[in-house]
């Protein structure tokens, strides 16, 4: 297939020549980009040419950029998503290349197709997001840490990853654990115990505990009531711990159930207005 750039106007005619490369030879390539992407540079935004074009730009270089993708394969993402993220990168390529550096266009597409693919990785790639920072302490960990177990000849602590990147442990920690958020297990993942039955994630997943939500209050409670007279502490330890009725806290004191009803409801008072 030729694209054959015409321009038309009431008083010029301009026809490209046939810009098909050399078969096999990536000079003959290079030069034909360059023709293409000169003319699509020339034309006007609205000439209908400029699709041809770029059409032409785009099946010369799809191969390449596929075998860029394929390169990151078998990293967590699908060879298809990677695919579609290096296309619309050498889409990019073919608009934002400039012509008048003279540079073969591989030399501009070829980085700009691979960042695109690092980025899709760095920002896309994660099940939760975690700060670029911790991304890329945690490619460097996994870059030295090699290189740290045979000068060592053994594994190397977090102190020594922290000394050999000069970094804190307390980062070290951060952006080995930062790890676990690139896939995240669903809770439907089946998790097989000690018996026959196999149970899933969730079903070992806590329930909110109401006890939480009183421990603030008994602790303010606490020197509260150590403020209390010792026989009102005393029917408050019978009466909410002791589970004993009003009655039955009179016959054990010796007074009347009114009596007791009566210091409660001051206890009760005093410790209500303390926690206000």
């Amino acid at each position: 297939m030729s694209v054959t750039a015409v321009a038309h106007s009431t008083t010029d005619q301009r026809v490209e020549p046939d810009l098909r490369p050399a078969a096999g030879t990536r000079a003959a390539t290079d030069a034909a980009a360059l023709a293409l992407l000169a003319t699509l540079h020339d034309l006007p935004t609205e000439h209908p040419d400029r699709a041809r074009a770029r059409e032409r730009l785009v099946t010369m270089y799809l191969p390449l950029a596929e075998h860029l993708a394929r390169r990151f394969r078998n990293r967590g993402e699908p060879l298809d998503d990677l695919i579609q993220v290096a296309s619309l990168a050498l889409l990019k390529s073919i608009d934002g290349f400039d012509t008048g550096r003279g540079a073969a266009f591989t030399s501009y597409a070829i980085p700009m197709i691979v960042g695109e693919l690092k980025r899709h990785f760095r920002d896309k790639g994660w099940d939760i997001r975690v700060p670029r920072r911790l991304q890329e302490l945690r490619l460097d960990i996994s870059k030295i840490s090699g290189d740290l177990a045979q000068q060592l000849g053994r594994s190397p602590t977090v102190a020594d990853l922290a000394h050999a990147l000069g970094s804190t442990e307390e980062d070290i920690i951060e952006a080995l654990d930062s790890g676990q958020a690139y896939r995240a297990l669903s809770l439907h993942a089946p998790v097989t115990g000690d018996d026959s039955a196999t149970a899933e994630l969730g079903d070992l997943l806590g329930e909110a505990d109401p006890n939480i939500e009183t421990v603030e209050n008994r602790a303010a409670l606490r020197p509260l009531l150590a403020t209390l007279p010792s026989r009102e502490q005393k029917i408050i330890a019978m009466r909410f711990y002791g589970n004993l009725t009003q009655s039955q806290i009179a016959a054990e004191l010796g007074i009347s159930q009114m009596h007791v009803s009566r210091l409660l409801a001051q206890s009760l008072a005093t410790l209500r207005a303390g926690l206000v």
